[in-house]
């Protein structure tokens, strides 16, 4: 193997889980195993808590401008390391290497933002009454945790580690089983940061860790990014425990493509938007609201999907599994009457033939009722629904049970806002194909899309990993009482 076995990390050190049982780690762009992961019982998460509540009342009492000097030197070991953490997520996840490049530059946006965080969180203050006063304070939230998914194996742990430590949380991260080695080198890079031991933890596993995490009395708020089916099951679970819970789930975008949209960025952008990350990412485009006479577009879609080739612009497919089920769509779709424009079926890379690969897929002629335009596929595939008129389009985009997001090419301002105030969707992009909100934007879609309040990222992250104090002051008893004293 490439890689040493992955061992959990508590208390600042890499240490074996209580349990014998391992899933093999299996770099998709050749099949090859490359290390194994443990499956820790709730006996290692319990040891990852006690591990955290040993340094939280130290951690969460220093001030957060000092707090942040850490993610200052982070986002520092972020850029030096950019190179080799890069090459980490391309062989655990699959990528080319200018998504994994991407990556790490989302995870040092993430980062500058945290170290940020002093100067979004200064409590008001205000004289109420006279001789009375109240203001706000935010206080974190305590030991906290977060499940991220194999999709993006730097940035999404980086969705929420610098912002709920900065805050003045302590963290239990339970990575992807199947890219867990992104996550142990992140650990790394906190640590020779000057992080305190106990404030970051790694425990690795699957089924059973998650379930441990959202029933642990101690753990007092969870963050899930995955599957809509996982994000529910983890949402009722760990808040039927009194926790603060944010989950995130699937997605099904649509993408509203009206006549006067402009033929060239169009295709490039919907090619783009449809095969980058293998269409592993929930912002991915699903589904082309084709509305009137687009044919031109559609078939300039089609000559820029073609130039998209596996193993060289277009990355792997996580596991075999998933390459099965992602073909399987598109052949039910074919028996279910769609035309299939390009077809990314039984792709090879030579040299790699033991890889999992799945070519750029366009369908047209999908009616909403099939499977393929309404479950996510999570993959390099595009649906293409033909609407009379805009209306049509936004009943079919609004009646879809996801809400991640929507997005229109068009070059009238008037139609762009249309859509916009209609689709049922927490993030809408005008001629981008990609409308993930930069930071201090934050990140989070609408419906099944999202359980919970508020966002992970960017400002309305505060929310999530802090609580608020009130306090009322009163100090010189000569002052006039009214009823607000």
């Amino acid at each position: 193997m490439k890689y040493e076995d992955v061992k959990n990390y508590i208390g600042g050190k890499f240490v074996l889980c209580s349990s014998n049982k391992t899933l093999d780690v299996i770099s998709p762009i050749d099949g090859i195993k490359i290390s194994t992961v443990p499956l820790s019982s709730a006996e290692d998460l319990n040891n990852a808590v006690i591990a955290a509540k040993k340094v939280y009342e130290l951690w969460s009492h220093i001030p957060i401008k000092e707090r942040v000097q850490v993610f200052f030197r982070y986002k520092t070991l972020l850029e030096k390391h950019k190179t080799e953490l890069s090459q980490l997520v391309q062989e655990e996840n699959g990528k080319t290497m200018d998504e994994a490049i991407a990556e790490i530059e989302k995870s040092i946006e993430l980062t500058e933002f945290a170290c940020s965080l002093p100067q979004l969180i200064g409590g008001e203050v205000l004289e109420v009454s006279k001789g009375v006063e109240c203001r706000t304070d935010y206080y974190p939230v305590g030991i906290v945790a977060s499940i991220v998914p194999f999709n993006f194996p730097n940035m999404v742990p980086n969705w929420t580690i610098p912002n709920a430590i900065a805050l003045g949380n302590c963290m239990i991260l339970k990575p992807s089983e199947f890219v867990p080695l992104s996550s142990l080198r992140i650990a790394e890079l906190l640590k020779e940061a000057g992080l305190p031991d106990g404030v970051f933890n790694i425990v690795n596993g699957s089924r059973e860790i998650v379930e441990a995490i959202c029933d642990h009395p101690d753990i007092q708020a969870v963050s899930f990014v995955g599957s809509t089916k996982v994000a529910k099951l983890v949402y009722v679970r760990a808040s039927s425990n009194f926790k603060k819970v944010l989950a995130l789930g699937g997605a099904k975008n649509h993408l509203f493509v009206l006549p006067d949209a402009h033929p060239g960025m169009t295709a490039s952008n919907l090619a783009a938007s449809m095969s980058g990350c293998a269409g592993q990412r929930c912002m991915a485009a699903a589904t082309m609201i084709a509305v009137g006479s687009v044919d031109h577009i559609i078939e300039q879609l089609c000559t820029e999907s073609r130039k998209i080739i596996p193993g060289q612009n277009l990355g792997a497919i996580i596991s075999k599994e998933a390459k099965a089920r992602i073909e399987n769509y598109i052949t039910q779709a074919e028996k279910d009457g769609a035309k299939i424009l390009v077809d990314g079926r039984n792709a090879v890379v030579k040299g790699k033939e033991n890889g999992f690969y799945v070519g750029p897929t366009v369908i047209d002629y999908v009616k909403p009722e099939m499977s393929v335009a309404q479950e996510e596929i999570f993959g390099p595939v595009f649906c293409i629904i033909r609407v009379k008129d805009i209306d049509e389009g936004i009943a079919i985009e609004n009646a879809n049970q996801y809400g991640n997001a929507a997005g229109v090419f068009t070059q009238s301002g008037g139609l762009s806002r249309y859509i916009i105030e209609r689709v049922s969707a927490g993030m809408v992009g005008v001629n981008v194909g990609v409308p993930v909100p930069r930071e201090p934007f934050s990140f989070g879609g609408w419906n099944n899309s999202k359980f919970g309040v508020g966002d992970l990222t960017g400002k309305s992250s505060i929310a999530f990993w802090t609580k608020l104090k009130k306090t009322t002051t009163k100090w010189n008893p000569e002052a006039r009482v009214n009823w607000m004293s």
